[in-house]
Parts: C-alpha cells; sequence; structure tokens
C-alpha cells in the first residue's frame, strides 16, 4: 500500500509551501522588530538634543550670573550688607 505519486508531490509542494510561510513570518517580525528599534533609537536621540538644548541654555544662564556675581561693586554691596567692612590697614598681615 504505497501512496500515489501525486498524494507525495502534494505532500511535499506543501512542505515546501510551509517554510517558505514560516520564512516569511519570520522575515516579518524581524523586519517589525528592526523598526520598533529604530523608532525607539529616533525618541531617544530627540530626548537626548532636547536635553543637551536646555544644558546648553542653563550653561549660558550661569555664565552670565558668573559674569554679574563677579562685579566688584556687587561683591561690595553684599558684603556691606552682610555686615562686612574693610579692614584698617593695622589690620591687615601680608604672609611671606
Amino acid at each position: 500500500m504505497t501512496k500515489p505519486k501525486a498524494t507525495k508531490k502534494r505532500n511535499s509542494t506543501m512542505g515546501i509551501l510551509v517554510v517558505f510561510i514560516v520564512l516569511f513570518m519570520a522575515e516579518l517580525l524581524v523586519y517589525s522588530w528592526c523598526r520598533v528599534q529604530y523608532v525607539q533609537t529616533g525618541y531617544a536621540i530627540t530626548e537626548a538634543r532636547q536635553a543637551h538644548e536646555s544644558l546648553i541654555a542653563l550653561q549660558r544662564k550661569l555664565k552670565i550670573e558668573e559674569g554679574r556675581l563677579r562685579s566688584p561693586k556687587l561683591i561690595r554691596q553684599m558684603a556691606e550688607a552682610r555686615g562686612m567692612v574693610m579692614p584698617d590697614p593695622r589690620q591687615i598681615i601680608v604672609m611671606p
């Protein structure tokens, strides 16, 4: 009781078709995974750029604040507001 040739040929054709379908589905899964990774990486890059730009803006503001705080006039005003005074020349000791 052997199977007819048509049945064997149909089984082998179905087997090949199943293999191609499985390979196609695997390829779709890999492609979908790559696209998701691509989009997530794009979001991460955008977020990093925004953080970088905000840090640069903060750095500019801090440089301006530093320049303002280094002003001798402002330093004198802040010292006087805290009760500090210029020392007498007799109170100054020069260290060698």
